[in-house]
C-alpha cells in the first residue's frame, strides 16, 4: 500500500506541477500579448500623427505653389506691360 501510496502522491504532484507551468506560461503569454497590443496601438498612433503632419504640410505646400503661381502670372503680366512701354519709347 505505501508503494501505491507513494506513486499517486509522485502523480500528484507532477499533476500539479504540470498545472502551476500552464498557469504561468498562460499568464505570461497573456502578459506578453497585452504589451505587444499597447505597443502596436501606440505605433499606429505615431503614424497617424505623422499622416497628420504629412498632409497638413501638403496642404501648406499647395498654398504656397498656389501664392507663387498668382505672383509668376502678376509678374509675366508686369513683364508684358514694360515690354511694350519700352517699345513703344522706341
Amino acid at each position: 500500500m505505501d508503494d501505491e501510496q507513494a506513486w499517486q502522491e509522485v502523480i500528484g504532484a507532477i499533476g500539479l506541477f504540470a498545472i502551476l507551468l500552464i498557469v504561468v506560461t498562460l499568464t505570461l503569454w497573456h502578459f506578453t500579448v497585452g504589451r505587444r497590443a499597447r505597443e502596436v496601438r501606440a505605433d499606429e498612433n505615431e503614424y497617424r500623427q505623422l499622416a497628420a503632419q504629412a498632409v497638413e504640410g501638403q496642404r501648406r505646400t499647395e498654398k504656397q505653389l498656389a501664392d507663387l503661381g498668382r505672383q509668376l502670372t502678376d509678374l509675366q503680366s508686369r513683364t508684358g506691360s514694360l515690354e511694350r512701354i519700352l517699345k513703344d519709347v522706341e
